[in-house]
């Protein structure tokens, strides 16, 4: 091996690499600059298949894999975010948006006649821009955006690099009959294509290398470059499958959904192309260009969702036939298996996703607080010795949740963000605080009340209305402050504040009265202590609330 050959090899390592870290580069900055729209998907993910479609492949022109995109599908029916109904139309997106990839490789594989509009001519302007961007701009969009304009530029740089340090060999005839030999065994060409895949973990890194290959001379034949397509799209299944190794049946057989499907599409055009080579061996054996395999990868596609669209339901049941058992039992929403299985590290593929799915799982909690509040109340009001211990086996639960959703926010706050997206997790740290010292204030509640073998505390028929009310006010203020953090509502938040202030107010008027009754004995002691203490930890709930309600404020 000459010093020339060890230079291309090292050229095409180089190449490979830029080209590798610039689809993840541009991939990043487009997650951070789109970040709010991406969150926004989660929600067109429940609606018909038709919108999954198109979302799912939107998802994977930004994130430029559709291995990731099915990890991540995996992880939300996984978490119960999504039915496997809902993730088919998703997987048959992601398909369609691998595609962008080989027409940006193709772009760049403009011959001569378009030198000026080559984006390879501008690659070193775009890395240009983009680091002066970095270094010098002092909003955070603008930075976003020139982690892009890098990552794009250094795509075609490495595109060409690895055309360049393989353009010498094309032209041996080890190249010549192994793309021969893929071309007539369709088998092979496949195999070949997966395996490839399989390794890079990336379909668009597959074909954007055979395209840059094609790109080089008529080395690469129709017929070699439609199977190894076909093979590679197969491929992308393999990330997924590994995902689901050791995951619940419903995540493991959205993996073998998007196995199925692309196995079902590469046989049939598989079997169709063959024969149609078989009658038209030139058209078979005449080289192909990057444009050309960009169109036939497109075609595929978008033929291969057309066609098993009506049939997505078959393909729920075919992955109930390979992966037998039935459906996971349903679980109570307050069991901290739920969170457990919400909080699903395959989310963590999207930064978006997983900021959005963190804001779900602190609403969820939340929301488990506030029916123990519910419950705390009525133990409260109408002494239930079962009502107090349901509020202390929950009460377990929520401590339970804190820990696990904070360490799941820790993760997330070490993934690629943008500003925004850090103010909402540094806020939803505080959150699960606050809503695990609501949880704490509402067992402080039922132990004041629980007197176990004694005479149940029973307040006078004024004393339960002053609660009544002043618990109204609270659970109010409460239940407007989830809401706001929810649907990300100001208006909600805006409640919260009135609330509380009619809680501090009304807190001092009950101190003030309860005191007045204690003095002229109309009250026993024990009752008025106890009543005090219920009113004090009401005030601090309505405080947590307030400071739930803040949080979302400060984020506008």
């Amino acid at each position: 091996m000459s010093i020339n050959d060890i230079e291309n090899l090292f050229l095409f390592a180089g190449g490979l690499g830029m080209f590798l870290f610039g689809m993840h580069s541009m991939s990043d900055g487009i997650q951070k600059t789109t970040g709010s729209k991406m969150q926004e998907l989660l929600g067109v993910l429940t609606h018909n298949r038709l919108i999954a479609v198109l979302a799912g492949a939107l998802i994977t022109a930004i994130i430029q894999s559709s291995g990731a995109t099915t990890v991540m599908v995996v992880g939300f029916v996984n978490a119960g975010i999504m039915s496997l109904e809902q993730a088919v139309g998703v997987i048959m997106g992601a398909n369609i948006g691998t595609c962008i990839t080989s027409w940006i490789v193709s772009m760049g594989q403009l011959g001569d006649s378009f030198k000026a509009l080559s984006p390879s001519l501008y690659a070193p302007l775009l890395v240009g821009i983009g680091a002066f961007l970095i270094m010098f701009a002092k909003k955070q969009k603008k930075r976003n955006i020139g982690d892009i304009l890098i990552g794009l530029g250094l795509l075609f740089i490495g595109l060409d690099f690895m055309k360049n340090s393989a353009a010498d060999y094309m032209e041996l005839p080890i190249f010549t009959q192994a793309f021969a030999l893929f071309g007539n065994n369709p088998i092979l060409g496949i195999l070949i294509g997966a395996i490839v895949t399989g390794i890079m973990q990336s379909s668009s890194a597959a074909v954007g290398i055979l395209q840059t290959l094609a790109a080089t001379g008529g080395v690469v034949t129709t017929s070699s470059a439609i199977y190894i397509s076909l093979g590679s799209n197969i491929g992308s299944c393999f990330t997924a499958l590994l995902s689901s190794v050791g995951a619940p049946r419903n995540a493991k057989r959205t993996a073998v959904i998007h196995l199925s499907f692309n196995v079902i599409g590469a046989v049939i055009f598989g079997v169709a192309t063959s024969l149609f080579f078989k009658f038209n061996p030139a058209f078979g054996s005449a080289g192909i260009d990057s444009v050309g395999i960009s169109v036939f990868h497109t075609v595929f596609n978008l033929v291969c969702t057309i066609l098993l669209f009506p049939f997505a339901s078959y393909l729920v049941k075919l992955s109930g036939i390979i992966v037998k058992g039935k459906d996971e039992e349903e679980v109570d929403e307050s069991d901290e298996r739920v969170t457990l299985r919400h909080l699903d590290d395959r989310i963590l593929e999207s930064p978006s996703f997983a900021v959005e799915n963190a804001i779900l799982e602190v609403v969820h909690m939340g929301k488990i607080v506030q029916s123990n509040l519910k419950c705390a109340y009525e133990a409260i009001l109408d002494y239930s010795q079962d009502k107090i211990q349901k509020v202390y086996e929950t009460e377990k639960t929520i401590n339970s949740m804190e820990k696990m959703i904070t360490e799941y926010l820790v993760k997330i706050s070490n993934l690629s963000l943008n500003e925004e997206q850090h103010t909402v997790i540094n806020n939803l740290f505080y959150s699960v605080s606050d809503i695990e010292r609501v949880g704490d204030h509402t067992e402080n509640l039922v132990e004041l009340v629980d007197v176990k073998d004694g005479q149940p505390i029973v307040f006078s028929e004024m004393a339960q209305e002053e609660l009544k009310e002043i618990m109204k006010l609270v659970f109010q203020a409460y239940s407007c402050a989830i809401e706001a953090r929810e649907k990300h509502s100001i208006d909600a938040a805006n409640s919260v504040s009135k609330y509380e202030d009619q809680v501090d107010n009304m807190e001092e008027e009950l101190r003030e009265t309860h005191i007045e009754r204690l003095s002229k004995q109309l009250c026993s002691p024990t009752n008025g202590v106890v009543f005090l203490d219920i009113i004090s930890n009401l005030e601090r709930i309505s405080d947590h609330a307030y400071n739930l309600a803040g949080y979302v404020m400060s984020e506008e």
